[in-house]
């Protein structure tokens, strides 16, 4: 029992310096969560465990070297820098087009699409070359480490690593939510308008790492997570 804990307890504190790396599922937290309120940071992170879920039984399946060929990496960046290019170029065009409010006056907020929510946090994690290159190998030699106690070693990790997630985003979503009520629409559009240019700059950052991969000039080392 003592190792099952140490395993949950460990998983917890990588996972939580893993979750506050910024990176795609950070601007989508504070920006989904400005936009429709407390829930988006909880939706956003479901998906983005789910696919760890994911993650964890392919690596269990032995699916880990794949992921560290170039020619994988490589496709994973191209794919998911252009995903990320969509999602900033939306957050950028609803500013300035007007179509993003604060609505302070109202109250007026738009309810959470759980569904949408659910696959942009699916999305957002997706997307990240270096969040697949994390799970390839730390993660990979975290899952082994934790089979070795059978289902519930395994089990231990994975709660401990999505409980971190939960945590620094759910508070970050909290704090975007509650500092809505002392900001004006200025100050929300610029905030937004620096997400969106972080998920521009991820994304032309990831397509030029997958083109990279693709051309071999870039190797599959052991980077930090990136949430």
């Amino acid at each position: 029992m003592l190792e099952i804990m140490a395993i949950f307890s460990t998983a917890f504190v990588i996972g939580f310096s893993g979750a506050m790396m910024p990176g795609p599922l950070t601007a989508l937290t504070i920006t989904e969560s400005a936009r429709q309120g407390l829930w988006a940071a909880p939706l956003l992170i479901l998906g983005h465990v789910l696919a760890e879920l994911f993650m964890v039984v392919a690596l269990t399946m032995g699916l880990g070297r794949a992921f560290r060929k170039n020619i994988v990496a490589g496709l994973v960046g191209l794919l998911g820098g252009t995903v990320l290019l969509w999602m900033g170029s939306d957050i950028l065009r609803g500013i300035w087009q007007g179509t993003i409010s604060l609505d302070l006056a109202s109250g007026q907020r738009e309810e959470p699409t759980n569904p949408g929510l659910i696959l942009a946090g699916i999305l957002a994690s997706l997307s990240n070359p270096y969040w697949f290159l994390w799970w390839a190998t730390i993660g990979m030699s975290y899952v082994t480490l934790s089979l070795r106690k059978g289902t519930p070693g395994l089990g231990a990790f994975y709660t401990g690593h999505g409980l971190a997630d939960f945590s620094w985003n759910g508070f970050l979503g909290f704090l975007v939510v509650s500092g809505k009520r002392m900001i004006s629409q200025r100050v929300y559009a610029g905030l937004l308008s620096v997400c969106g240019f972080v998920l521009v700059i991820l994304s032309l950052y990831f397509i030029y790492s997958g083109v990279n991969f693709l051309r071999g000039k870039a190797i599959v080392a052991t980077p930090e997570k990136a949430s």
